[in-house]
């Protein structure tokens, strides 16, 4: 069972990511590098921190369902990469999304529990399962956003190392 200061860090990402990710997206955002890479290393550093405090005793077939799960929410990166539009305004790139974003935001969460349910079923959940909630979003999330770069590359936009200032 997690501990509450865990259960309190877990409900501080997922405010964390509905707000900075998930909602910005929709509402649509200034992309810059700074940002694009802070949220998915800040997650990546936590969750691979707590997961490798959980590794000792942990079966195989629990790494195996991660390992699983890192590659599921990666490609569910990507796709909601695709959904969303790109162009440029103030100096660097404005992204938004749409509504199948929000979809594969939703299929993201769902694949999420699906594969804790899957694994308890299995008998497979145990502390790795908990501790590895941070990984899996920042992978998911670092391979979204390089993916957006990519994008932004291949169509030639800017992209501003900082958030440009507010125009008025």
């Amino acid at each position: 069972m997690p501990s509450t200061a865990n259960v309190l860090l877990y409900v501080v990402i997922a405010v964390l990511v509905l707000y900075k990710v998930v909602y910005q997206q929709v509402r649509g955002t200034l992309l810059n590098r700074r940002t694009l890479a802070a949220m998915p290393l800040l997650l990546v550093a936590v969750g691979g921190y707590l997961t490798l405090k959980a590794l000792p005793g942990t079966s195989a077939g629990e790494l195996g369902l991660l390992a699983a799960e890192l590659l599921v929410l990666a490609g569910l990166g990507v796709l909601r990469s695709t959904t969303t539009t790109l162009t440029a305004r103030e100096g660097t790139t404005f992204q938004k999304g749409s509504a199948v974003t929000i979809g594969l935001w939703v299929l993201t969460v769902a694949v999420r529990i699906g594969l804790v349910a899957l694994g308890t079923a299995l008998g497979l959940a145990g502390p790795l399962t908990s501790a590895s909630v941070a990984l899996s979003l920042g992978v998911s999330i670092a391979v979204q956003n390089a993916t957006t770069v990519r994008r932004i590359r291949h169509h030639g936009l800017p992209l501003a190392e900082r958030r440009p200032a507010l125009s008025r």
